[in-house]
């Protein structure tokens, strides 16, 4: 990896407008889906990207890559301020940044063969490669799993695995830099599941791609996550390299996600200690002042209601958005870290 981000974005907003019906629509306020968030992705790095429903995870991977226009903030790609783009501008981008969309039931048209779906981004760039587009396809077929046999069947005929699949080869077809993966195994059998993170694993080594994974399963993404950032309400909470997220968790949401995670050792699950979210998630219309999490944290006080925590690195490439964050021992107790070493 080189020391110059892939992607950078700053002060990343995106915000939803919402009107009243009358005789004159008006605005009267704005979901807050992404409330300023700040990322890089170093090249042949992947970022997971993890949090509830709702907490804007894959409304920011679609942001980052312009599928929406940002509210505020900058990103920038390979030193590039992509903020403003036109859409003109952004399509010879789109060769280097692609997606992999969550339900591969609707992203796929069905009235497309598979090869067609697949060939499309060489006719969308006017890529003519070697041997054709015919014979990358199906090279790319057999190579994420596929019999190139079945080049003009169409998804109807095909698995939900199966058609994931379909939907890799295509974000993979011109050997893009960047590819954010929003939720890409979710609607997926477990063992299907762990077919295809293992294939985007060999996907990324062969051909050197940086992801941004978006998930909600905690063990997909300490996988095949380096690094990962815990998203609440539109914001960046904790950010760490896994390894260092999963067995010292510092801020209290990160705690309480990960005590949710049930330990595969009887034992090891008995003594663990539990942290358990009370209430729903606020309104992204309404968030509650100062600290976003305050109102379901357990270790909240009077600062946290008046003075927003900015994130803060509290140990080396571990930053936390937090007063009070936990302490690494209760941490570890909650984790089950504490008794794993012993």
């Amino acid at each position: 990896m080189t020391d110059t981000p892939l992607m950078r974005v700053t002060g990343l907003q995106k915000y939803f407008p919402v009107t009243k019906a009358g005789l004159i629509r008006r605005k009267v306020g704005d979901v807050k889906a992404v409330d300023g968030i700040d990322l890089e992705v170093m090249p042949q790095e992947t970022v997971g990207l993890v949090g509830e429903s709702g907490s804007g995870k894959s409304t920011a991977g679609r942001t980052m890559l312009r599928l929406l226009d940002p509210t505020a903030g900058k990103i920038e790609f390979e030193g590039r301020d992509i903020t403003k783009m036109s859409r003109r501008d952004l399509v010879p981008l789109r060769r280097e940044m692609q997606m992999i969309f969550q339900d591969p039931y609707s992203s796929l048209n069905p009235r497309h063969p598979v090869g067609t779906i697949i060939g499309q981004p060489f006719k969308v760039q006017r890529v003519k490669p070697p041997g054709g587009v015919r014979k990358v396809v199906q090279e790319l077929m057999e190579r994420v799993g596929l019999n190139p046999e079945h080049y003009n069947r169409y998804p109807n005929e095909f698995s939900g695995g199966q058609r994931q699949r379909i939907g890799v080869a295509r974000a993979v077809a011109l050997q893009p830099k960047l590819i954010v993966c929003d939720e890409p195994v979710s609607a997926l059998d477990v063992s299907i599941q762990a077919q295809v993170v293992n294939l985007l694993d060999d996907l990324q080594n062969e051909f050197g791609m940086a992801y941004i994974f978006i998930a909600h399963d905690l063990s997909v993404v300490r996988h095949i996550s380096d690094r990962v950032a815990v998203m609440y309400l539109g914001h960046i909470v904790e950010m760490t390299p896994a390894d260092e997220l999963y067995s010292s968790p510092r801020h209290p949401y990160t705690v309480a996600l990960l005590s949710a995670v049930p330990q595969p050792d009887p034992e090891l699950e008995r003594k663990r200690t539990r942290r358990t979210l009370e209430g729903d998630l606020p309104s992204p219309i309404d968030p509650p002042s100062g600290c976003v999490f305050r109102t379901r944290c357990w270790k909240a006080q009077d600062i946290c209601a008046s003075d927003k925590p900015e994130l803060r690195e509290i140990e080396p490439n571990h930053v936390v958005a937090c007063h009070f964050p936990e302490e690494p021992a209760v941490a570890a107790a909650v984790t089950g870290a504490a008794f794993t070493d012993s």
